[in-house]
């Protein structure tokens, strides 16, 4: 099945935190806190101004985010958990850059 969310709306998975902290403690999932950040999996056309003109979206597909603990509403599709939210729960984006290791010479 292919979801597109209409409006302002967007398509959230959550990216799941480490189950073992820093110093090796596993963490069961009864304790484990909802995480905050998830990734956009789809994105609506926009909302519209007061004029009826289109207001660009200012996520897309694959940014990774961060919203508020209780933004958006739970959904299941094709057997998967997700989050439909409107772009104003999101707070930022995360930019993920990979570190570049300098080889010693």
């Amino acid at each position: 099945m292919h979801f597109r969310p209409l409006h302002d709306r967007v398509l959230v998975k959550r990216i799941d935190e480490e189950a073992k902290t820093s110093g090796g403690i596993i963490i069961p999932d009864t304790a484990k806190e909802k995480p905050s950040e998830g990734e956009v999996i789809a994105v609506g056309p926009g909302g519209r101004d007061e004029d009826g003109n289109r207001i660009d979206m200012d996520v897309t597909v694959g940014d990774r985010i961060l919203f508020g603990k209780w933004s958006g509403t739970e959904v299941k599709i094709d057997g998967e958990d997700y989050l439909i939210m409107k772009e104003s729960d999101i707070m930022g984006i995360v930019d993920v850059k990979k570190s570049s290791k300098k080889k010693a010479a």
